[in-house]
């Protein structure tokens, strides 16, 4: 059963699409020149598509669990999983490029999924989408993990995201699974959810600043 904890406040509701909306929309007209450099370098670099397209696993709702494509900027080699399958990415990973490292830093390969937001199948901030491939085992293996998206889509960034980073194993998950609850709990009233989003989106931003990304 879902906990009546992660109930979100009409309003915050409201008021979260509108965010999604105004902000995607905004953060693509500003980087809109910057984002054919990025296709170049791609380009340049490996052969390949410059996006990268992938299914995950998006809100959780009573009667279904939605799926969505993601999109995303290529940063691994095009036959990175070709021989294993799907597996989590590792640090110091050899399929990732030189230009993908730079994407990843800078969280820059995740600018396309601004066009996943505006479609409402994501939001700027939530918990990050799972793959598929990952989700019955991680259901399994982690309590309450598959109620961490009732009733919220997935985030481009998140509470877990801007304190972990990228998932390499399932401990990863494992920790970052109650920062997740912690965020659905912040939308229950309006006040709540904008000191946390604030926060998040200032943390993002030194992480891209920064380049702590991984």
């Amino acid at each position: 059963m879902h906990s009546e904890t992660h109930a979100i406040n009409p309003t915050t509701a409201l008021a979260k699409r509108a965010f999604d909306l105004l902000g995607a929309s905004s953060a693509l007209l500003l980087l809109a020149p910057l984002l054919p450099c990025i296709a170049l370098a791609i380009k340049l670099e490996s052969p390949g598509p410059v996006l990268f397209r992938q299914t995950r696993i998006g809100r959780s709702l009573p009667d279904r669990i939605e799926m969505f494509e993601m999109i995303k900027f290529r940063t691994m080699r095009s036959d990175a999983e070709a021989a294993t399958g799907a597996v989590w990415a590792q640090a110091q990973d050899p399929r990732i490029t030189r230009v993908g490292q730079f994407l990843r830093k800078t969280r820059l390969d995740e600018l396309p999924q601004l066009v996943n937001v505006l479609r409402g199948e994501m939001s700027l901030i939530g918990p990050r989408p799972e793959r598929p491939e990952f989700y019955r085992r991680l259901e399994n293996a982690i309590p309450f993990f598959a109620e961490r998206t009732y009733g919220l889509k997935p985030g481009i960034t998140g509470l877990a995201q801007v304190h972990q980073g990228y998932d390499t194993c399932i401990e990863d998950v494992r920790s970052k699974v109650g920062f997740d609850h912690s965020y659905a709990l912040a939308l229950s009233t309006p006040r709540h959810w904008i000191a946390m989003d604030l926060m998040i989106v200032l943390r993002t931003l030194a992480v891209m600043v920064l380049g702590r990304g991984r």
